[in-house]
């Protein structure tokens, strides 16, 4: 690698910044710009739609310190070095760092010039001559150095390794508009319909909410699954199993056919009946068919397969994978060798591994297993999206094969080893010899009845040595699940032991898991994996769904959003349109489609939509409001209709503000619901019931007995040990959280908290947190350890 005297290197964050700067030595000075630099503004649009969208990008508060230290690196460097994440974003933080470096000029051109070309003729997305007009953000430079600067080069790093780096620098590139350009169209796509939408739900359903692109299709999924759950009327259905002995060995064999057709038995009669036909007859073996069959090993992880197969296997939210898979990608110190990147980048849709790679992985099978185990040629996995964009990175995979796991174990967290740990089988086994198993199945002809014992043994684990797939109840049995059955022929006779009839009933279709959700969102074409993580974890961040059993409920609120966006907006928030809109960005990224043309035909349809949206529909829509329309003033008899306020909708007069008659919209009666808890004046029965304040414990003696209390929270107090948490209110009615024990125990704390257990003490319960800066956080209420949300659920998990 040849050294320059001076060079800066930017790179996103300081982990990453630690790590490269390790490998490059004292003639490098590594920056981290932290994340994003510039972005739209956040009390404004910030996009000119009457001038072909022209995004007005300022700089994120708290970054101008980091681009001023950027500043002053540049002034005295020779080469500057763009080492952001190899994908859109990563591309957009590179732009616009030079953009701020070289305000009249940089590596690449600027999005105002490459409009500019458009408008002069050039093709869409294809640029015509270099525009040298200067403009807001820039001008085009012919080469990839400033006019009177450093040289700017871009800096792809599949992986941070030492040699990665140096082959990386010594081979640098200049930043691909094309890429920039589609990040820009995704940004203020979603721009546009957060920024227009949202207050829709603000004025209709309650201040605060957001609708998003992506979001609202991912919610309604999860909506339109809980909807098929309620519709689904269950039906009853019978199996029958023959329990046999055979060469000393108990197996079952099912009724499989009836009349040479799949039986059908709706009722307890009419499995009766075939237990009676059966009973007493012989079960002679009619046929037996013995195959060998291979399970070969899956390919090594793309972001969506890593997502589905941590949440499967290790409890991992999608959040938290990439949260964990960034640090392992940007180097975690290992011991003397310092900072270390351990997998390759983590953000990828291919199935790809380097050449040298392969060679590697196959070297270290054929060192450690037997020779079975290396299979003649390399594994090949066909990529399913062979688009230029969707294999532009290679599949995830350590950076060195020869890092085992349990070499790692004492510098890696608990998260990090384990991770690390499904990405090295994963890898390792993607090149082994597949599993071989021998099955047999063995029917018996009984009549007019088939019953059919079905088996398996495994003759060589291949893979499996190393590596077994996760699995959710719903995917059903594998050959790994089937027992073995006796080694019958054709003639021989099985003793039945008992004909057993069993009762069943069809099941609706399952919730989604983390697991599942991510496999409809890649298999609809909704989003891209590397967004995945941040749609699940907005979509629990604003309440719009639960996790119970790990497994999504759309809450109430939820609901109501999907309903009032999905009927405002039927060609906007739905499967087949948020698809396409994804292969178009894609299109954009390589130079088939120009990147203003993709919102010009998003924006006309949802213009229109917007002009004739009805406010009050909506708003009755999202709440019943019953007869209105036939209610008179209490005050002054005039009618009454639905109002947006600040606090969202409410009914008023119409004679406003001569008449100031005002009344929350009537909310859906819910019926008190029994508990538990006993009351303890009178030791009746307590039930929930809704007042003024939200819910509450109350006596079903009520009038008899008004003994009321909060409703505990799951939470045991910190500080005595005996009472329990529940909400309580001050004198001017804010809420507070305290003791059921007071005045003995006087605990207390304005955060709500919740019954999750603390990942340092193993304590249950934790208080709910929320920056700014630092977005929805735990604490918990014994040590005051603090972490993050997909901690807390990874806990849960384990505990």
């Amino acid at each position: 690698m040849a050294k320059s005297k001076n060079s800066l290197v930017v790179v996103e964050s300081p982990t990453k910044a630690t790590t490269i700067g390790k490998y490059l030595g004292k003639d490098f000075t590594v920056k981290a710009t932290v994340g994003h630099v510039r972005d739209l503004p956040q009390r404004e649009l910030g996009v000119d739609i009457d001038n072909g969208f022209q995004p007005k990008y300022i700089t994120i508060r708290g970054k101008g310190k980091t681009l001023a230290e950027l500043k002053k690196a540049a002034k005295v460097a020779s080469d500057i070095y763009l080492a952001t994440d190899p994908d859109r974003e990563g591309e957009a933080i590179a732009w616009h760092v030079s953009q701020h470096l070289f305000g009249d000029g940089g590596a690449a051109q600027s999005k105002d010039d490459r409009a500019a070309d458009e408008r002069k003729g050039g093709k869409k997305g294809k640029p015509a001559k270099a525009a040298k007009k200067k403009t807001k953000t820039g001008k085009r430079a012919s080469a990839a150095k400033a006019p009177t600067g450093p040289r700017v080069h871009r800096v792809l790093l599949r992986e941070i390794t030492k040699d990665a780096v140096a082959e990386a620098i010594s081979q640098p590139g200049q930043i691909d508009d094309r890429k920039v350009e589609a990040q820009q169209a995704r940004r203020i796509l979603d721009r546009l319909v957060g920024y227009k939408a949202s207050p829709l739900l603000w004025k209709s359903v309650k201040t605060g909410l957001s609708a998003g692109r992506v979001q609202t299709v991912a919610l309604r999924l999860i909506v339109e699954r809980e909807n098929e759950i309620r519709a689904f009327k269950p039906q009853e259905y019978w199996t029958i199993e023959a329990e046999c002995e055979a060469a000393d060995k108990r197996f079952g064999a099912k009724l499989y056919k009836i009349d040479g057709k799949k039986p059908e038995l709706p009722s307890e009669a009419a499995a009766q009946a075939v237990v009676r036909d059966v009973k007493g007859k012989r079960f002679v073996v009619s046929n037996v068919l013995r195959k060998e069959r291979r399970k070969h090993p899956g390919a090594p992880f793309t972001t969506s397969t890593l997502q589905q197969e941590a949440a499967k296997q290790l409890g991992f939210s999608s959040r938290r994978t990439m949260r964990i898979a960034q640090d392992l990608y940007e180097g975690v110190a290992i011991g003397s060798e310092g900072s270390v990147g351990l997998i390759t980048y983590m953000r990828t849709d291919s199935t790809r591994v380097a050449p040298t790679a392969i060679e590697a992985v196959r070297s270290f099978i054929k060192e450690s297993y037997e020779p079975r185990y290396l299979p003649e040629k390399p594994n090949v996995y066909a990529n399913r999206k062979a688009s230029r964009v969707q294999d532009a990175h290679e599949a995830i995979r350590p950076s060195d094969v020869r890092r085992r796991p349990e070499s790692l174990k004492k510098s890696l967290s608990s998260d990090q080893y384990r991770l690390y740990e499904l990405i090295w089988r994963r890898f390792v086994a993607s090149q082994m010899s597949p599993a071989v198993y021998d099955t047999t199945t063995i029917d018996f002809e009984v009549g007019k009845y088939l019953f059919r014992a079905t088996g398996s043994v495994v003759l060589f684990d291949g893979y499996h040595v190393l590596y077994r797939e996760g699995r959710e109840a719903e995917e059903g049995l594998t050959l790994e699940d089937l027992a073995p059955v006796p080694p019958l022929k054709v003639g021989d006779e099985a003793k039945v032991l008992a004909v057993i009839p069993s009762q069943h009933f069809t099941e609706p279709p399952p919730r989604f898991s983390e697991a599942s959700l991510v496999k409809e969102l890649e298999r609809l074409g909704i989003g891209r994996p590397s967004t995945y993580s941040s749609i699940v974890s907005t979509l629990r961040n604003r309440e719009y769904v639960m996790v119970k059993d790990r497994r999504f409920f759309p809450t109430d609120l939820g609901e109501t959003v999907a309903k009032v966006m999905i009927s405002r907006f039927p060609d906007i928030f739905n499967v087949e349109f948020t698809s396409g809109m994804e292969n178009e960005l894609d299109k954009v990224e390589e130079g088939e489609l120009g990147w203003q043309k993709v919102l010009e035909d998003f924006y006309g349809p949802f213009s229109k939509a917007l002009a004739n949206i009805d406010t009050d529909a909506m708003i009755r829509e999202a709440h019943d409001v019953g007869n209105l329309e036939q209610q008179q003033c209490p005050d002054c008899g005039g009618a009454l209709k639905v109002r947006s306020g600040r606090f969202g909708p409410f009914i008023a007069c119409v004679k406003y503000p001569t008449c100031r008659y005002t009344k929350p919209l009537k909310r859906d009666k819910v019926p008190d619901r029994p508990t538990d808890e006993i009351c303890k004046l009178c030791g009746a029965p307590m039930v929930i019931k809704t007042g003024r304040y939200g819910e509450f414990l109350a006596c079903t003696k009520y009038p008899e007995c008004k003994h009321t209390r909060p409703i505990p929270l799951g939470v045991k107090c910190p500080r005595c040990g005996d009472g329990d948490l529940a909400e309580r209110r001050t004198k001017r009615g804010r809420s507070f959280f305290g003791c059921s024990n007071y005045p003995k125990c006087d605990f207390s704390t304005w955060y709500r908290p919740l019954p999750e257990p603390c990942p340092e003490c193993g304590y249950v319960g934790v208080e709910k947190r929320a920056t700014k800066g630092r977005g929805e956080y735990r604490r918990c209420l014994r040590c005051q350890h603090e972490f993050s949300i997909e901690e807390s659920a990874g806990a849960a998990v384990a505990t």
